[in-house]
């Protein structure tokens, strides 16, 4: 799949945003290894600390299915919905993204367009990560 088809799903779910207090809304879009795609967007809380960004519902949609193993994913939002700017995931969601990957292959794909956009790596956003390996 390429990243254009990812990216497109990713803007396609900033549609899906619940957003009332922050007005920033979010996207996201999960290849898993299997080659299925799956979609999230922000859901916002009264109690804000009960909130969830798109990248862990799209992650947690993926596991949901039984995926085990992603990819890529990207990543666009933007005040009221207007997506303006890259839009890099947070910390959490930087960690749970190295549950479910490889952080040297993983892409993070952060989209201001269907047309412009960035490719990372999620060992460049989280170096000296701590995975499950750390477990064993």
């Amino acid at each position: 799949m390429k990243d254009e088809e990812i990216v497109a799903k990713a803007l396609e779910m900033v549609g899906k945003a619940y957003a009332p207090y922050s007005h920033f809304q979010v996207g996201a879009a999960v290849l898993a290894e299997s080659g299925r795609v799956y979609g999230g967007a922000n859901v916002e809380n009264a109690s804000y600390g009960a909130a969830v960004c798109a990248e862990r519902n799209a992650i947690f949609a993926a596991v949901n299915a039984g995926e085990r193993k992603l990819s890529a994913i990207a990543v666009c939002g933007g005040k009221d919905g207007k997506v303006t700017d890259f839009c890099p995931p947070c910390g959490i969601c930087r960690q749970v993204m190295r549950e479910f990957c490889d952080p040297r292959t993983f892409r993070v794909i952060i989209a201001k367009s269907a047309r412009e956009f960035k490719t990372l790596t999620l060992e460049s956003l989280l170096p000296e990560s701590f995975g499950p390996e750390a477990l064993a």
